[in-house]
């Protein structure tokens, strides 16, 4: 618990899917007693891999939930990342409702066209992919920021480990999360005058259902199962087990209060041990 960050509001994007680190992030934070806003793109029953958030009722369930138990404002807010004028209509929302706010978390994500090398990578999921990740971030920032001024706060983007060691045939998406934490060091760079400090995280490999879907994607192509695809990787893994989503959303809560005044245009690692760096 933070003290500090009592009756300020967060938006949260990504956040719509219960076992997501999204939603871990929005839980931490109403738990801090922010109020939280919950930011996703409505699911459409197109079968979509890999899996995305929920439908509208369900997200705001999530919303609700969290206002119950905590005692907080929430909200939740239909969003695509990859459109200007959604975001434009999201901020309208969030300022019609909050007026401000101070803590701003780039989460959502996808991956498109996996597994491909880039001598084999489809152009429009290459693009996707991109769109989503990098460019989310970029629009998302600049729809949300400009209610940010008045009162300063902390940008948390979510990035990757994928942004330092280049994964095998997933190249779009480590490209993009690359371009999230230099994304991050300019903000932080432009808006340390203002007040708001800018940060990224760079999970590993956190139990989701991304991560599920990874594996059995993976078993699929090596004619494995997912089971033995984990416990691969958790041999890569120095403290010998998978990541949760809450112990993402601790380092979150932290980069958004006080506690951590003096950091920002940092890339933090949240990995187990399997990426370190001088």
């Amino acid at each position: 618990m933070y003290s500090d960050l009592k009756n300020k509001t967060a938006l949260v994007t990504g956040a719509g899917k219960r076992t997501g680190i999204g939603y871990a992030v929005a839980q931490k934070l109403a738990e801090s007693g922010v109020n939280v806003v919950i930011a996703d793109l409505v699911k459409m029953d197109d079968g979509s891999h890999p899996p995305v958030a929920g439908k509208r009722e369900e997200m705001i369930a999530l919303a609700q939930e969290l206002s119950r138990r905590f005692g907080v404002r929430t909200a939740f807010v239909d969003v695509d990342v990859t459109r200007n004028a959604s975001i434009q209509q999201m901020a309208d929302e969030v300022k019609s409702q909050f007026e401000s706010v101070q803590i701003l978390c780039n989460n959502a994500g996808t991956v498109a066209g996996v597994p491909s090398a880039i001598h084999t990578y489809d152009d429009n999921a290459w693009l996707k992919t991109l769109d989503v990740n990098l460019n989310g971030v970029f629009r998302v920032s600049k729809g949300v920021v400009p209610l940010m001024l008045k009162t300063g706060g902390s940008v948390i983007n979510i990035a990757s480990r994928a942004a330092k060691v280049p994964p095998l045939f997933n190249g779009a998406y480590a490209v993009a999360k690359a371009g999230v934490v230099m994304l991050t060091k300019v903000m932080a760079r432009e808006l340390a005058g203002n007040g708001i400090r800018v940060n990224a995280i760079c999970p590993g490999v956190i139990t989701t259902d991304f991560t599920r879907w990874r594996f059995e994607l993976e078993a699929q192509i090596l004619n494995s199962t997912p089971e033995d695809r984990e416990a691969e990787m958790v041999k890569t893994i120095p403290m010998g087990r998978l990541g949760s989503s809450e112990e993402v959303a601790n380092l979150v809560a932290y980069l958004a209060s006080n506690q951590s005044s003096y950091t920002t245009g940092q890339a933090i690692n949240v990995t187990g041990g399997q990426l370190m760096e001088l």
